[in-house]
């Protein structure tokens, strides 16, 4: 079996490394974090992954950018918000899976699962 890997932005160092814990027992390598928007897209310039886990609100800004370019690559991008309900995402990401902070450790990593399987289809409805 191949190695497994994501990509991670985050802004909460606290959220970050229970999400590392979360995936590595589920034999899921982080190999890359970001925290920043600009730090995102330097990773996905960079490669080396399968998956994105994507926190809409990084300090001030939002994630969109980055992931109009990894659905444009079929890498499939998972979003994470620790906002109340309601839809922050734009339409052209409706299909994108969404979940909410703190996370149900079981909920994401069906998230997770369901990502791997669909690598290189696209992301948009």
């Amino acid at each position: 079996m191949s190695e497994r890997r994501v990509i991670v932005a985050e802004d909460s160092l606290l959220i970050l490394v229970a999400l590392e814990m979360l995936l590595e027992q589920h034999g899921v390598r982080i190999t890359g974090q970001a925290s920043t928007v600009a730090e995102a897209r330097a990773l996905v310039d960079a490669g080396n992954f399968d998956v994105a886990i994507l926190d809409i609100n990084l300090h001030d800004d939002t994630v969109f950018p980055v992931a109009d370019v990894l659905c444009q690559r079929g890498i499939p991008v998972i979003f994470t918000t620790g906002y109340a309900p309601g839809d922050m995402r734009p339409a052209r990401f409706a299909a994108v899976p969404i979940i909410r902070k703190p996370y149900d450790g079981a909920a994401l990593m069906l998230l997770v699962e369901q990502a791997f399987a669909r690598a290189g289809a696209p992301c948009r409805s």
